[in-house]
């Protein structure tokens, strides 16, 4: 049970004044949740922040930086009746005039907010134009009494459409009104502590700055905070670590004979990297310990193979495999990779996902509960309660950052000392490997398998798209197939990226039927009728989403466009180039980006085209931009983590992990005198991994 303690952060967030029905809906979509609480909106991190505290002379005011002007309302110009001319006010002080400009608003309105013959405070950023001091739509417009109230540091966070700034202002105003005091958590031994502020008092001063230093990642409240969040998923890690080795495992010995069968259909000789990881996971099968190993490989170094032969010794033993992936279209990618090869070796292998309904999967769950199917490849489906193995020994979750700590419990809880392989295409940096998996084996593919093609990489600015999809057609014209990826699904009015429904439909109006499209909207079949058209041929031209990022295998695709490429990180630029250069021919990867870009974005799309070395761009990566892009999933944070950050908070999950161990090992159950405070930081970050096994005792 949730402490009573928790309850005000957990209640929807429509219990704030101000936030009814209308308002629930962009804050939703902010969220990604269908029924956001106050603690969602408390978690929700800035982006930067606003120095108020600048306060300069019009004179003064260096241009495009925020400032807070102190200004005499000289006089209003309204534009002609019908003109799209915007409303000037113009204003003064001792050293200068400027030029206030509206848009489409009211002068009744504008005239009641700048009276003229006022004193005004304007908050906002100034420009030139035809060598006139000029400020468009101020951030604020104040009067005396609301210059006192102005707060002297502001945060900036990201907003959806129908989701105003001061909105979501007001609405962490009330938010932290309801933060309780709670006991505190952090251990004694951890060296930072003592520099900290209490947990409430670090989300006050992190939403509400006194100063630039409070207002930053690397400020004492957010630095709390993220030690606070990677302590309880430290905790989670350590607590189930510790209970899978209390449950011991079970020896899993195969003779040899289904891998050699495998190993005779394979049209190439597993590389050195692949014979290593294989030897590393058939010892830690064969020990009565559980086997806890991430297999990480490059893009296109076979990790399908060595998981299937990894699922062979438990064959071989007579038990079950399953292999989890995160989206439909990934784990039929699995079943096409395997099924040739699963056909050579006598495997019945099947797939279960949310597709599979009524009497088919009534059969198929009969069938794996029968022992019948030797290895199931499917999605969340596999975790449902009515899914049961005759005897699973191996779990292999594919993409395991892309699943919670919960599912892969779930998975290891369908048999007894289930054995667990997790993978990732996205080589992980050691540091990140450590916060997000806790203490696990490892092994890595360095080797690409024979016949893989280097890709030629190349930077274009957006001006070039005429250029780009005159090459694009002269690619289709010699029957080659090629891919576009967008950023966005829909054309949004707060967002200059190219959606993918416009490019689909202006690159339909140029190529015809050739073209295609997918993104993460479309149902599960619909996009794997696309996506097996485009494998079939059928279509030629694929605009896509990022969901096409992993496991998506068409050979005769030799041509990759990236709109907008300076939106993504470097790890997904290489796993999204990692779609080409598959077969035999010359394969090209065009980078669309829109200047100019900032020097970090030029750094990424340099590397890039100098290398194809999935691990040294993951450090890279890490170093430039932070965990989330390493991973994939978000433009920064790290997946699963709404406050830390690995480029700021490297120490932090340090000193989290080191702090878990040592509770863990004195206290296995945390039922010692910090179990209160423990458990309410579990709860508070909706553990539910951690929680389930404590009540289970």
């Amino acid at each position: 049970m949730r402490p009573v303690s928790l309850h005000p952060l957990f209640a929807s967030l429509d219990t704030l004044s101000g936030i009814g029905p209308k308002l629930l809906r962009p804050f939703a979509r902010l969220f990604a949740r269908e029924n956001p609480r106050v603690i969602d909106l408390l978690l929700h991190m800035p982006t930067q922040f606003v120095d108020r505290r600048a306060r300069p002379t019009i004179a003064e005011a260096i241009p495009d930086t925020e400032v807070t002007l102190e200004v005499h309302v000289d006089g209003h110009q309204s534009p002609p009746s019908g003109s799209r001319a915007p409303h000037r006010t113009y204003v003064s002080d001792a050293t200068g005039d400027l030029v206030v400009v509206h848009f489409k608003m009211e002068r009744a309105r504008l005239e009641h907010m700048l009276p003229e013959g006022s004193t005004r405070w304007l908050c906002g950023k100034i420009s030139l134009y035809d060598g006139m001091r000029q400020m468009t739509h101020p951030d604020r417009v104040l009067d005396a009494a609301g210059l006192a109230r102005l707060p002297p540091v502001e945060q900036v966070y990201p907003l959806v459409e129908g989701l105003p700034a001061g909105t979501l202002r007001r609405a962490m105003a009330g938010a932290l009104e309801r933060v309780p005091e709670l006991p505190e958590w952090i251990p004694d031994t951890v060296a930072a502590a003592p520099d900290w502020p209490a947990f409430r008092d670090a989300l006050t001063r992190l939403h509400r700055p006194a100063t630039p230093a409070e207002a930053v990642p690397t400020g004492a409240p957010w630095r709390r905070l993220a030690f606070d969040e990677l302590f309880a998923h430290q905790l989670t890690l350590a607590l189930v670590r510790a209970r899978e080795e209390k449950a011991g495992g079970r020896a899993t010995i195969g003779d040899g004979r289904i891998a050699q069968r495998i190993l005779a259909a394979l049209p190439f000789a597993l590389t050195g990297a692949q014979q290593q990881a294989l030897a590393a996971i058939r010892a830690d099968l064969a020990a009565e310990t559980r086997m806890l190993r991430l297999l990480q490989g490059d893009v296109g170094s076979g990790k399908t193979v060595v998981a299937l032969l990894a699922a062979a010794t438990a064959m071989e033993a007579g038990r079950q495999a399953a292999l989890m992936a995160p989206t439909e279209i990934l784990a039929r990618q699995h079943v096409e990779t395997i099924a040739p090869l699963a056909e050579a070796a006598g495997i019945t292998v099947a797939v279960l996902t949310g597709r599979e309904k009524g009497k088919t999967r009534a059969a198929l769950l009969a069938d794996i509960a029968a022992g019948r199917i030797d290895l199931v490849v499917g999605t969340h489906a596999l975790i449902q309660d009515d899914v049961a193995f005759h005897d699973l020994a191996l779990a292999v979750v594919d993409e395991q950052h892309r699943f919670g700590v919960e599912q892969r419990l779930a998975l290891a809880r369908k048999g007894p000392g289930v054995d667990m392989l997790v993978m990732t295409a996205t080589p992980i940096p050691r540091t990140l490997v450590l916060t997000l998996f806790g203490d696990m084996d490892s092994s890595e593919l360095r080797e690409k398998p024979p016949g893989r093609q280097e890709v030629d990489t190349r930077a274009l600015p957006m001006e070039r798209l005429d250029d780009v999809v005159a090459a694009v057609g002269r690619a289709l014209a010699k029957g080659a197939q090629a891919y576009w990826i967008c950023p966005l699904v829909e054309e949004s009015e707060t967002s200059d990226l190219t959606s993918v429904t416009e490019r689909f439909d202006s690159l339909k109006a140029h190529f015809g039927t050739k073209v295609d499209v997918v993104h993460g909207r479309m149902s599960g079949s619909a996009k794997d009728a696309a996506m097996a058209r485009f494998a079939a041929g059928e279509t030629r031209l694929l605009v896509s989403t990022t969901v096409i990022e992993v496991g998506v295998n068409v050979p005769n695709a030799t041509l990759m466009v990236i709109e907008h490429a300076e939106r993504f990180g470097l790890a997904q630029l290489h796993q999204l180039r990692g779609r080409v250069g598959r077969g035999e021919k010359a394969s090209t990867c065009l980078l669309l980006y829109r200047g100019p870009l900032s020097e970090t974005a030029k750094s990424r799309l340099a590397i890039l085209r100098e290398s194809q070395d999935g691990f040294r761009l993951a450090e890279e990566d890490l170093r430039l931009r932070g965990e989330g892009d390493v991973l994939g999933t978000r433009q920064s944070g790290m997946p699963g983590f709404r406050v830390a950050r690995m480029e700021f908070h490297g120490a932090e999950a340090e000193a989290a992990r080191t702090a878990a161990a040592a509770i863990i090992r004195t206290d296995p159950d945390l039922s010692g005198p910090a179990a209160e405070a423990l458990h309410t930081l579990l709860h508070l970050y909706e553990k539910d991994a951690a929680v389930r096994l404590l009540s289970a005792g």
